[in-house]
C-alpha cells in the first residue's frame, strides 16, 4: 500500500495528532455555534422583557385612564343640574328666601364635582376663542371687543380631568 503524499505545506502528522486538532477543532465549531445560539437568546430574552415591560406600562394607562374617567357618565349627567340651578339664581330675585339654600346646593355640588375632576369652563368676554374647548353659536359684530374673541357666553362648559365634557357655547365677535 502506498502512503498518500503531503504537500510541501501540510506538516506529517502522526494519526493521533491529526484526530486530536480535529477533535478540537469539533468543539471549537460547536462552542462557536452555542455562543451564537446564547446571544441570540440573550437578545431574544431581551425583546420579550421589553414587550412584558411596554404591555405593562400601557395596562397601568389603561386603569389609571379608566378610574379617572370611570365616573365621566355621572358627571355628564350632573351638568344640566349645574345648569338649572344656575338658570334659578339668574331669575331668583335677592329677597328669595330660596335663593341662599340654593345657592348652598350649588356650592356643596361644585366642590364635590371638583374633588372628582371637574373643572368649568366659563370663557368670559374678551378671551380668545378656542375651538378646542367652546363651540361658536354665532358671529357678531361687537364694539370694543377684538376679532375672534368671545363676546357673549350662552352656556358653561364643563372639563373632566382635562379632557373635554361639554364645549362652552359662546359668540363670537368679528371685525368691524
Amino acid at each position: 500500500m502506498t502512503q498518500p503524499q503531503h504537500d510541501a505545506q501540510t506538516p506529517n502528522l502522526p494519526e493521533d495528532e491529526a484526530a486530536e486538532v480535529s477533535v478540537e477543532q469539533q468543539l471549537a465549531e460547536q462552542v462557536e455555534l452555542l455562543s451564537a445560539e446564547l446571544e441570540q437568546l440573550r437578545a431574544q430574552v431581551l425583546l420579550e422583557r421589553a414587550d412584558l415591560e411596554n404591555q405593562r406600562k400601557r395596562l397601568a394607562r389603561e386603569v389609571d385612564s379608566a378610574r379617572r374617567f370611570a365616573n365621566e357618565r355621572l358627571l355628564a349627567a350632573l351638568v344640566p343640574v349645574f345648569d338649572a340651578l344656575e338658570a334659578g339664581l339668574a331669575n331668583a330675585s335677592e329677597t328669595d328666601p330660596l335663593r341662599s339654600g340654593v345657592e348652598l346646593t350649588l356650592r356643596e355640588l361644585t366642590r364635590a364635582t371638583e374633588s372628582n375632576g371637574l373643572a368649568t369652563l366659563a370663557p368670559a368676554p374678551g378671551d380668545p376663542f378656542n375651538p378646542e374647548h367652546h363651540q361658536a353659536m354665532s358671529i357678531v359684530e361687537v364694539p370694543g371687543v377684538p376679532p375672534g374673541a368671545v363676546a357673549q357666553v350662552f352656556q358653561k362648559g364643563y372639563l373632566l380631568n382635562e379632557r373635554l365634557l361639554r364645549p362652552a357655547m359662546v359668540v363670537v365677535a368679528k371685525a368691524d
